[in-house]
């Protein structure tokens, strides 16, 4: 079978040569024996409960990787044999060498760094005109050459030329890589800047919006990135792994709401973290990762990885407990489904809480509401309200804004927005404001008319999966969104219209 399998990629018509090695990769990584896991964990992974994200039997490097790219150009490398950047020309040299040597689950990097706080130390005596050409090469060479839409920029939430040019070159590009997060800070932040970023959004569904100092408080101030699709993780280190679970699949087993909490639940986290251990001791101690340059020159530090606890279908999860109570009532529209999700997500954050790891950040996993993979059939991503159910944009908040607090390492909630709101703008602006000041880690939207859309998290071209089938794509990640389109609801999200009329007054 393997060797058809070996035959079937390199004869694929609609993979590049590039992608075609991947994709050999891969098959090789899952040809390895899995590591030694006992029987309880193995059947929980064969029940559709737990699921290790295709990481491979054996890792080798982690899953997300956040590199100290300021202190690459103010040191320079050895290993690559490059000094010190001088200027602003030499900063994007570096990063574009850097930024081939940090890996991931995905081959390429999912981080590329603060930017705006890595580059305005080079700008010089540069113009406004001279940094909008050369960010826009720059952004152009990051698509072209690393076509992943994993790949993950920051920007914010200071008033600055690089943030407000990274801003202008991507509503004006309109790629699907990199990803963007614009950070806010209400403290610090100035209105008209949000609101360029919310503009940014009508036009190409880019940037997340991220609460800087809900991240940033989470981490001790000792600096975070967000990577990947909107995954939060300490700056230097990173994710050594991300295991998820399917509340769905967990909340089938029960008998009562009572026996969930009380016992299937506690159950399934302890195989979870059992699973966790087994596969960051692999990396940690058998991989060599941590004994390269990155960790020799001070880019990554090993303390501060941590392994991700994911959970995803709490919708589902709540439904099946509600009818196992003879409730009628739904996640996202009725309060006692919603408390009794609010209520889930703080038991799982207090059991990770209570849980030591071995290789943790502070000896801990972070909680994660994982968004979903392309081959997830009628189970909703993190802790969403289910594709085509969604209420209006202020009460999709209200519904889903008590789960917020508990998820350190990421939680995103994608609104999808009808086109209206390109001609008011002040409506997406005002509402980001109004979640954010609720208590939002992370606001994301989709503009319904946009053919730059996110699927879980990541951007695709709704033009390019109507031809992949055809024709393929140069972009890695186009072939996640065509299968994700075949196999979920995910474009068949309800589209809202948002409006000022329905600003809550929190928003103004």
């Amino acid at each position: 079978m393997s060797q058809e399998r070996f035959y079937n990629i390199i004869t694929d018509a609609n993979l590049s040569p590039k992608q075609k090695s991947n994709y050999l990769a891969l098959e090789a990584e899952a040809s390895l024996p899995y590591m030694e896991i006992n029987t309880e964990t193995r059947k929980a992974m064969d029940d559709g409960v737990l699921c290790d994200m295709f990481e491979g039997h054996a890792p080798f490097k982690p899953r997300y990787v956040l590199p100290d790219y300021a202190k690459f150009l103010t040191q320079g490398s050895e290993y690559l044999e490059l000094s010190p950047a001088k200027n602003f020309d030499d900063a994007l040299n570096l990063l574009t060498i850097i930024y081939h040597h940090v890996p991931s689950v995905t081959s390429i990097p999912v981080y590329l760094g603060q930017l705006d706080t890595v580059l305005l130390p080079y700008v010089g005596a540069l113009s406004d005109e001279e940094i909008y050409q050369k960010i826009k090469r720059f952004w152009i060479m990051l698509d072209r050459t690393l076509p992943d839409a994993f790949m993950h920029v920051n920007i914010g939430p200071t008033d600055n030329i690089i943030c407000r040019t990274i801003l202008r070159v991507d509503a004006e590009l309109k790629q699907i890589a990199p990803n963007l997060t614009f950070m806010y800070d209400a403290d610090i932040t100035p209105d008209d800047l949000l609101r360029q970023a919310a503009s940014n959004i009508c036009e190409c569904s880019k940037p997340h919006i991220a609460n800087y100092p809900v991240h940033a408080q989470a981490y001790n101030n000792t600096g975070f990135g967000i990577v990947s699709c909107y995954n939060s993780l300490p700056l230097a280190g990173g994710s050594n792994t991300l295991v998820r679970m399917n509340l769905k699949e967990a909340a089938k087993k029960a008998e009562s709401k009572a026996d969930f909490v009380n016992h299937v639940l506690p159950h399934y986290c302890n195989i979870m973290f059992n699973l966790i251990e087994t596969r960051s001791a692999f990396l940690h101690e058998k991989s060599n990762f941590f004994e390269g340059f990155l960790t020799k020159e001070g880019l990554i530090n090993e303390d501060r990885f941590a392994p991700m606890f994911g959970i995803y279908g709490m919708a589902e999860a709540v439904d099946i407990l509600m009818e196992k109570e003879g409730i009628e009532a739904k996640y996202g529209h009725d309060e006692i489904a919603n408390q009794l999700g609010h209520a889930i997500s703080k038991q799982l954050s207090e059991i990770v809480d209570a849980t030591d790891v071995k290789y943790g950040y502070h000896g801990k996993a972070l909680l994660h509401a994982q968004g979903g993979i392309s081959l997830d059939i009628d189970v909703t991503p993190g802790v969403r309200i289910p594709y085509g159910t969604e209420p209006d944009p202020v009460s999709y908040v209200q519904a889903t804004v008590g789960h917020h607090q508990y998820y350190t390492s990421g939680i995103s909630d994608i609104l999808t927005i009808d086109e209206t709101v390109k001609s008011n703008p002040e409506a997406m602006f005002n509402l980001a404001k109004g979640a954010l000041q609720l208590g939002y880690r992370e606001f994301t939207a989709n503009v319904a008319s946009n053919d730059l859309v996110r699927i879980t998290g990541y951007m695709v071209k709704l033009s390019d999966i109507a031809k992949y089938d055809a024709e393929g794509s140069r972009t890695n990640t186009t072939f996640l969104g065509a299968e994700a389109a075949k196999n979920t609801e995910v474009l068949n999200r309800t589209p809202r219209v948002a409006a000022l009329e329905t600003t809550p007054t929190y928003a103004k």
